[in-house]
């Protein structure tokens, strides 16, 4: 079966998750992942895709980010990938794929799930039980989103700087988002429309995205909206 298009579209989020082949290690130490992390700043600024929240596993990565272009986060991707898997084998002396295929990725809705995507990358130390806040682990995003560390890899999304009108007032509000925890349903909607390569969003935004890029973007029967969106 010929493999759908990506859902590509120039100002809409994406979360992307990239994993190590057969589920091996791609980070070994803690110059890999700051090798990892310049080589992301230096392709999101290529290419012009703004990164607003991250995570480094060891195993594999998780991304929010916001393309300026349309194609912007492909070529990121690719472009990093390059540049890490060339470091990775020389500094451990192996050959072959450190990639499990393409990257994967989903659409977001920024309205309706921006700022859970932003939870659900942030806490995935925690889920993994490697640490029991995710403040204490190093190689994510959070010490920037909610303890206002400085970083020149991160571009806040403008519903983060909605958050308050003071740098203090964002972050104080930030962290109170993760006093709930996330909610199931969502976890599975997102890991769903991530491994599937759809959309995650309400019934409007995603008819929009079919339109907009004529193709099917929701599990299920496929289809168009019959008359056109009005955007």
């Amino acid at each position: 079966m010929a493999r759908l298009p990506r859902l590509d579209l120039e100002n809409v989020p994406q979360h992307v998750i990239q994993r190590g082949n057969n589920k091996d290690v791609c980070f070994a130490s803690n110059t890999d992942y700051a090798a990892y992390a310049h080589w992301l700043k230096l392709a999101a600024k290529k290419y012009s895709v703004d990164v607003h929240a991250w995570v480094f596993m060891t195993n594999h990565v998780h991304l929010l980010v916001t393309p300026k272009h349309k194609g912007g986060v492909s070529k990121m991707m690719q472009s990093l990938g390059r540049q890490y898997v060339r470091y990775f084998n020389f500094t451990y002396q192996r050959t072959g794929t450190l990639w499990e295929g393409r990257f994967k990725a989903c659409l977001i809705d920024s309205e309706a799930y921006l700022l859970a995507c932003y939870r659900y990358i942030e806490l995935n130390p925690v889920r993994a039980r490697m640490v029991s806040d995710p403040g204490e682990y190093q190689w994510s995003s959070y010490g920037v989103n909610a303890l206002g560390r400085d970083s020149t890899l991160c571009a806040p999304h403008v519903l983060y700087l909605g958050l308050g009108l003071s740098k203090n007032e964002r972050l104080a509000n930030y962290k109170k988002l993760f006093v709930q925890a996330l909610d199931d349903h969502f976890l599975d909607d997102l890991r769903n429309a991530t491994s599937k390569g759809l959309v995650l969003g309400r019934q409007d935004f995603i008819e929009k995205i079919e339109y907009l890029s004529n193709r099917r973007a929701r599990s299920g029967k496929a289809g168009r909206p019959k008359k056109e969106i009005v955007l």
